[in-house]
């Protein structure tokens, strides 16, 4: 597995680098079947220390995790508290897709544009009806069944989520509605 722990302006020491390899294997080792990689980032806002943990699992999930506190040891913890807790409320689904899962989600390319919000006119009028195209991303679409897009989405928190469905074999999307259930979009 892969880890990359990092500092924001911090000077992360190898005691805290040991600390935190040895608390994701450990708590890996006991939900996540088949991590791939680990990025934590540590920072400071203000007096108080920031960390910022992201889990890629082989399947295609995502689980994220951020805490505060005012020591370094004590943010981490509380995040490990948090991605704990994700991976431990989704363990029985993990296993689950794990087993009828025996490949690596696929990834297919596509391209994702940021529109500009506002059009600055004088008489507030567009000049043309074409959005002004701000940046233009390369981006990652997953293949996946509905239940694992679902459960990617609450992993990672997102209020959206694009995939391709593997029953199907067309683009999906899943979003959360403002009524607190999930919605399923399939054209």
């Amino acid at each position: 597995m892969l880890y990359q722990i990092t500092g924001k302006q911090i000077d992360v020491g190898e005691a805290l680098q040991t600390h935190v390899k040895t608390e994701l294997d450990a708590m890996l080792g006991k939900y996540a079947g088949r991590p791939t990689d680990v990025t934590v980032v540590f920072s400071k806002s203000a007096h108080e220390y920031v960390c910022e943990t992201v889990l890629h699992l082989s399947t295609g999930l995502n689980a994220t995790a951020k805490a505060h506190a005012t020591e370094i040891y004590a943010a981490f913890e509380a995040c490990s508290e948090k991605m704990d807790k994700q991976l431990r409320r989704y363990k029985r689904r993990l296993k689950d897709h794990h087993k009828d899962r025996p490949e690596p989600v696929e990834l297919f390319g596509a391209s994702s544009y940021i529109l500009a919000s506002e059009v600055d006119t004088i008489d507030d009028e567009p000049e043309s009806l074409q959005p002004i195209i701000v940046a233009e991303m390369e981006t990652k679409i997953p293949s996946l069944t509905v239940g694992e897009a679902v459960m990617q989405m609450e992993l990672a928190g997102l209020p959206v989520l694009v995939f391709r469905n593997d029953k199907k074999d067309g683009v999906n999307v899943v979003y959360r509605r403002e009524d607190g259930n999930i919605g399923w979009i399939d054209p």
